[in-house]
């Protein structure tokens, strides 16, 4: 017999391993002469030292804070990879495991129930035999808006499916679909039959388009608020035409179901976790399939291809054991030119997860990820008693049945009653109470980032993950397109990443002892990311002041220590400016995602880390809101044309406005001292600094002096006098200090 072919291969670039790690040799090796030039001043005689004590030890701390997160950076490019996939070597359909679904809302209001149907037909019309897909909608908000909508979406599904699969469609989310070129029939593309269906198609989807609307009119109208409570409701189970066939060419669509869990104020909820753990054991009654791909309602996919792509590793005899989940990059249709919001993480999905890769595995990133039921059963033992597995995971018994089963093609369509009963019960409030679920079973509680929070635990109990990059985008969705959204959404993230570093399970003590050193350090610098707010504020205000008083900090022109304090910032700038020009990027890109990283770092990183330390402390309660989806033409006019959107609270405002103040009065005093004083080979890096702080933040100089659209920097009384009051306080403050140091 034959040797039987891979299903998937993974590739090392060897010349960017090299390289990598010669730059962390040289790097490093600068890190350690800086340290010791600042050690040496501690050594100085008192009576002869010039700079005083408290702004050395100030940016010291900084450095050393830098110097420590840079460490932790290195892990993710000590062993990047990347993987080819081989989908036509899978097994024949009737082979092929059952597949779910899982689709996530909460708000019809701010995620468009339109675009949640596009998502969920998308899905539905996965390239994968639909007897064998089963697809879950649940709508934490309790709309009876996105229950109707989806009959209309099963209603249009018997058109959409057929016209797909007869003509190949690529992309089969329809808004997007009927959005692109014309040219999109690939071989029918001459066909007259094909642009006579396409026509018809697109006229069935306006429609459907309007019966979305006429549900939510109705129901707007109709003065009914059930349902519209989203933290009161009780736990509603529908299945959408259940084993209803397509009328049109005998195509069977997949089997739909909606849930919505109960939820009371009194209860927590456990945001997105408790939803998905609401849907894993609904799930597990129904079709109990292996593996679950999981999706943000605003997350389409855009090629029917990943399930098989992902099942290549899932199925893949050499990786399959100990593989928890398939890792999709998170990629956008939305994103300009330039990505001025960085709204795309490129660093994250083209060098860091790929860093991971190479080592356990990319973190589990929320949406776009096909995982093992299995991983997420916890530490149950088959030989467990039934009275001890209900302790564990609860009281259903049909729950506890699914744990030794495997679903079938005929589970649910063939011979069995719906369990709704059941059902109801598995997303009742009460279910979890006494139970391990959200702390060993399922999606873990605790923090906002239920899927780093996971992904982490699933390595430590020894799960690998893999990424899957194909040349094609499988899932696209709605990036973030103005700069309040993207604080307010960096703010949660942080004070999520944060929380669990100041937590029993930091990364650095819980992770070494379970799995290895470098994906330890990987998660470390994700959960310690937050703290760069500490050395960015140091270093936007006390080398500033310091020159505007003519009091050096760094080497001199002269001196050989100059040539490692040059070579450490040009150094980490170049390396970066390097990965972004080969992944893709621009020298732009580079500059903005140069500006973003300094914005965030002084306002959602510090905001983070408070709500962390306040959570800590018992003094304040996580929450989650979800991002705003809702289109706005203006902003999204904005951001095509590169212009920020400072339509933001002044809690984010003040900072940003202080810091740029701060920095430009130090420029035009430090040039007049050192005009006036002759020192500038002492105040050369100063000057440099703040000049290169000024620079990269123009558009907020533009936003605040120059632009007159509705996105600028409106100079409120309020906003002007915060941020004066707050530039002046800390000036005067350190200068204070200063003089007396």
């Amino acid at each position: 017999m034959g040797e039987t072919l891979p299903l998937s291969l993974s590739h090392v670039n060897k010349s960017l391993v090299l390289t990598n790690r010669l730059y962390m040799l040289l790097h490093f090796t600068a890190l350690s002469f800086l340290v010791y030039y600042r050690l040496c001043f501690f050594f100085q005689d008192p009576q002869t030292r010039e700079p005083p004590l408290f702004p050395w030890l100030l940016v010291f701390a900084s450095e050393i804070i830098l110097s420590f997160i840079w460490i932790l950076h290195q892990a993710f490019r000590w062993h990047p990879i990347s993987r080819t996939v081989f989908p036509e070597r899978l097994p024949q359909d009737d082979n092929l495991p059952l597949l779910d679904v899982f689709i996530c809302t909460a708000d019809p209001t701010k995620e468009p129930t339109l675009d949640v149907m596009n998502t969920l037909l998308s899905a539905m019309a996965l390239d994968y035999p639909p007897e064998k897909l089963h697809l879950y909608v649940s709508d934490d908000g309790g709309s009876p808006v996105t229950l109707n909508a989806m009959k209309e979406a099963w209603k249009f599904a018997s058109w959409w499916l057929p016209f797909c699969t007869r003509y190949k469609i690529e992309c089969r989310c329809p808004k997007a679909y009927f959005s692109i070129s014309e040219n999109e029939g690939g071989d029918f593309d001459g066909s007259f039959e094909f642009h006579a269906d396409k026509k018809m198609i697109k006229e069935k989807y306006e429609d459907f388009e309007e019966d979305i609307k006429r549900v939510k009119e109705n129901q707007d109208n109709s003065g009914d608020i059930t349902g519209k409570i989203g933290q009161n409701h009780p736990p509603i189970i529908e299945v959408i035409q259940e084993n209803s066939s397509c009328e049109i060419e005998q195509v069977k669509l997949p089997f739909l179901v909606y849930v919505s869990r109960e939820k009371k104020p009194s209860h927590p909820h456990h945001f997105k976790a408790g939803a998905l753990n609401a849907l894993y054991r609904v799930s597990a009654v129904i079709s109990n399939a292996p593996y679950i791909l999981v999706l943000d309602c605003d997350m389409f996919c855009n090629s029917p291809a990943s399930a098989r792509q992902a099942l290549c590793f899932h199925l893949n005899p050499e990786t399959s054991p100990s593989l928890a989940f398939v890792q999709f990059p998170q990629k956008y249709h939305n994103i300009s030119k330039n990505d001025i919001y960085d709204s795309q993480h490129r660093s994250a999905y083209k060098v860091l997860w790929q860093g991971m890769d190479g080592l356990m595995g990319p973190v589990l990133s929320g949406t776009g990820f096909y995982i093992k039921r299995e991983s997420l059963y916890g530490n149950y033992k088959i030989k467990d008693t039934d009275l001890e597995l209900q302790q564990y995971v609860g009281t259903s018994n049909e729950f506890i049945k699914s744990l030794n089963q495997k679903g079938t093609a005929d589970s649910v369509t063939v011979g069995r009653t719906f369990p709704e009963e059941e059902t109801l019960l598995l997303a009742s409030c009460n279910y979890e109470i006494g139970t391990k679920w959200g702390k060993e079973v399922g999606f873990l509680y605790g923090t906002v980032c239920e899927d780093f929070h996971t992904g982490f635990i699933l390595n430590c109990k020894g799960w690998n993950s893999v990424l899957c990059d194909p040349p094609q985008p499988q899932f696209l969705g709605n990036s973030t397109t103005n700069l309040n959204d993207l604080l307010v959404q960096g703010t949660r993230w942080f004070c999520g990443l944060f929380d669990i570093g100041l937590s029993r399970l930091c990364p650095l003590i819980f992770g070494p002892l379970r799995m290895s050193l470098l994906q330890s350090l990987c998660y470390a610098e994700l959960t310690y990311f937050p703290l760069y707010c500490l050395p960015l504020w140091c270093l936007a205000i006390v080398p500033q002041l310091c020159l505007l008083n003519g009091i050096p900090l760094y080497p001199k022109v002269s001196d050989p220590f100059f040539f490692i304090f040059l070579f450490i910032p040009l150094s980490a700038l170049t390396k970066h400016l390097v990965e972004v020009l080969s992944t893709g990027g621009t020298f732009r890109k580079w500059i903005n995602e140069q500006r973003i990283w300094m914005i965030e770092s002084i306002t959602s990183h510090l905001y983070g880390c408070l709500d962390a330390l306040l959570k800590k402390c018992g003094l304040k309660e996580a929450s989650f809101l979800p991002t705003n989806k809702v289109e706005d033409e203006e902003q999204t006019r904005l951001y095509q044309m590169d212009k920020y959107d400072f339509r933001t609270s002044n809690m984010f405002l003040v900072p940003m406005v202080a810091v740029i103040t701060i920095n430009i009065s130090c420029f035009i005093g430090g040039i007049y001292k050192v005009l006036s004083v002759g020192n500038w080979d002492q105040m050369f890096i100063q000057l440099f600094l703040t000049a290169y702080i000024i620079v990269v933040n123009y558009p907020i100089i533009e936003g605040l002096v120059i632009r007159k659209d509705v996105g600028r920097i409106y100079p409120s009384l309020a906003l002007l006098l915060t941020s004066n009051i707050l530039a002046t306080t800390i000036t005067c403050t350190l200068y204070s200090v200063l003089r007396k140091v």
